[in-house]
């Protein structure tokens, strides 16, 4: 046997074990629409504050809970899309939707993201709004991060992008909202272009 064919094997081998130990279908075009989604729900939540609630936002205004079922529909309408999107990739490529790696990538990932959306409910309760945005930028990042073993490791970048930008939100408050808008938006964008073209496409 050549050196060239042993190089093949190892090659064969590490790919395999790859793909059993992570989760590799997850669409790019998914990130796209949550990117979308989030651009349209911030849009309209700037619209409604802006408009009909003099720049500020209350507990116990209409508004206010216009604002969280927004949220609560961008979050579900990527989880649908992302969910949609990814196994039909997976069936395309022949992969199991449902395995062993694909449970512990969800288990990586909610458990950041669960606390964090308790905590930052929690904060909202006590009507510390400025905060809130960038402290969703930092637990979803964490919960990038941390489910990146268990699938894609490019993931872990967009991870620490989040992270960097919730880090400037709590610097900055008042940017808060802008800073959500291009790590839930315009980033969101960029790495599913990305990796479209990187994964998507081959």
């Amino acid at each position: 046997m050549s050196n060239k064919d042993y190089l093949k094997d190892i090659t064969e081998i590490k790919n395999l074990m790859n793909k059993s130990s992570r989760f590799i279908s997850l669409s790019g075009l998914s990130g796209i629409m949550a990117g979308i989604y989030a651009l349209i729900g911030a849009g309209t939540t700037f619209w409604l504050v802006t408009n009909y609630s003099s720049g500020t936002l209350r507990l116990d205004g209409w508004v206010f809970r216009t604002v969280l079922f927004i949220l609560f529909m961008v979050a579900f309408l990527s989880v649908v899309t992302g969910i949609f999107l990814t196994t039909r990739k997976a069936k395309k490529n022949g992969e199991k939707i449902w395995d062993t790696s694909s449970k512990r990538l969800i288990i990586n990932f909610l458990i950041p993201l669960i606390a964090g959306g308790l905590y930052v409910l929690i904060i909202l309760s006590h009507g510390k709004f400025g905060q809130t945005g960038g402290l969703m930028l930092i637990f979803y990042g964490l919960a990038l991060i941390n489910a990146s073993k268990y699938s894609i490791g490019d993931i872990k970048y967009l991870g620490f992008i989040q992270i960097t930008l919730g880090l400037i939100a709590a610097l900055y408050p008042g940017l808060g909202f802008w800073l959500w808008v291009i790590g839930f938006g315009l980033m969101h964008i960029v790495y599913g272009i990305w990796m479209y073209i990187k994964y998507d496409r081959k």
